[in-house]
């Protein structure tokens, strides 16, 4: 009986040996930038433009994938879709206060390229907020084609 016992118990030590070997290994593995959480919401400085004609706007994003993305592009790690495109709101936000617009922040995302009806300037499109919507912007979606981050911003 005793002999069996030992058996059993090195039957057992053996199947549970690689087990336990494989945990620390995975716990040592390194967490990539893109695997990391992210809190959500998170503020970004767009810039639309280039030299003294560049103004700045800012955005709220949502989504995880979008606020990894956008941290990729502020560190180099990615040039991707470096731009900004989203549904606009005609109303102020208390994060963008200088303008009488601001993106819908689940609508935001990251473009290369895009059509031409959505593409205007910052002040063009506060100059001409009262069209958006209709010919002007249809649908309200924004696309910037000179729009690119310049800074990541604390929570307001």
């Amino acid at each position: 009986m005793r002999r069996m016992f030992t058996r059993i118990l090195s039957l057992a030590a053996v199947v549970m040996l690689p087990l336990s070997m494989a945990q620390p290994a995975q716990a040592e593995k390194p967490v990539s930038p893109a695997a990391r959480s992210v809190e959500a919401p998170a503020y970004f400085e767009m810039a639309d433009g280039y030299g003294h004609r560049s103004t700045t706007f800012v955005v709220k994003l949502t989504s995880d994938e979008d606020i990894r993305h956008a941290r990729e592009l502020l560190s180099g790690e990615t040039t991707d879709r470096p731009h900004l495109l989203g549904r606009i709101r005609h109303a102020t936000a208390p994060y963008n206060a200088r303008w009488d617009f601001h993106f819908e922040p689940q609508s935001v995302r990251f473009f290369d390229v895009a059509i031409e009806v959505c593409d205007a300037s910052t002040t063009y499109v506060q100059d001409h907020l009262d069209e958006a919507g209709g010919a002007f912007l249809p649908g309200n979606v924004w696309c910037p084609w000179s729009s690119r981050l310049v800074k990541e911003l604390p929570e307001p």
